[in-house]
């Protein structure tokens, strides 16, 4: 598979070491969303850092969501300690909502839709060039893979399917509704449940298959080895799985159906764009017969 690091640039800071027992460097990382600011590492040297969507703050995001002086991160003895600065969507520490928590390396910080990740200690550069990577393969609101390293997967797998005709099974899906979901609760309860989603469906992979995110609230799912007649009952189990429970966000109750698309690799046109089109064929099939079901 190819190596995907080398498709996207990032400056690679190298990391003072403080000299001081257990106080240790740390960095707050931009991992969502996707756009020049990606990537982008603040370390964390002073006394105070605030972040919000006014330019002259130390950490300066200007996306939906994230209000003028959102929350600040700062220094008490040798821990830094996240506070909420009364922001109109809050400040969320690990899909908790915090006032003001002390951070430790590796949490997940999130104002409005923008997401950060707390880095600290001796390791501090190779967990940076960790996450780098994993920004180059891995969507960051969802956590499973994104649309660039789906397609290199689905490539791979097409022409090691065509070599040995092995059975191939794309199933694609995206929310009913999901327009309806952003303009009546939010671009917050939108994420929410794409995220939710993600949560749901990991489990549910087999080692050799592949769940990403292909754009928007529209997910693939890649079944090597599997025939259409396997993939369809896996379909079903999915829809059936996010219909029977509601999605939960900010004291809201969303009740939430998918369409799916199956299609099955043709081995007389082994191409990963003809097997894309059929599984979208097939959810825009579903889409036509009613929403929340499955065609293929």
């Amino acid at each position: 598979m190819a190596d995907l690091s080398k498709t996207m640039a990032f400056e690679v800071p190298a990391f003072a070491k403080d000299k001081e027992d257990g106080d240790a460097p740390a960095v707050m990382v931009l991992v969502y969303p996707p756009g020049p600011s990606l990537g982008r590492r603040h370390s964390l040297t002073t006394g105070t850092l605030t972040i919000g969507r006014l330019p002259e703050l130390d950490i300066c995001i200007d996306v939906e969501a994230v209000s003028r002086q959102h929350a600040k991160v700062i220094k008490e003895g040798k821990a830094w300690v996240l506070e909420d600065l009364n922001s109109t969507n809050g400040t969320y520490v690990n899909d908790e909502r915090v006032s003001k928590r002390p951070l430790v390396d590796g949490d997940i910080v999130r104002v409005g839709k923008a997401i950060l990740k707390f880095l600290s200690g001796s390791n501090i550069e190779a967990s940076y060039h960790e996450e780098i990577y994993r920004m180059t393969i891995v969507d960051g609101l969802t956590g499973v893979h994104n649309k660039r390293y789906f397609l290199d997967f689905l490539g791979q797998e097409i022409a090691r399917s065509a070599r040995h005709r092995f059975p191939l099974t794309l199933v694609m899906f995206d929310v009913d509704h999901f327009k309806k979901v952003n303009d009546t609760h939010g671009h917050l309860a939108g994420d929410a449940v794409l995220k939710e989603l993600g949560r749901r469906l990991r489990p549910r992979m087999r080692r050799e298959d592949l769940l990403a995110r292909y754009g928007g609230e529209e997910f693939v799912v890649v079944l090597s080895n599997t025939p259409r007649s396997g993939a369809i009952p896996f379909a079903e189990d999915v829809r059936m799985m996010i219909e029977s429970e509601p999605i939960h966000f900010d004291g809201k109750v969303l009740s939430i159906t998918i369409s799916l698309g199956v299609a099955e690799l043709d081995f007389e046109k082994p191409l990963p764009e003809d097997l894309i089109a059929a599984a979208d064929v097939n959810l825009y099939a579903a889409k036509r017969a009613g929403r929340n079901r499955v065609v293929g």
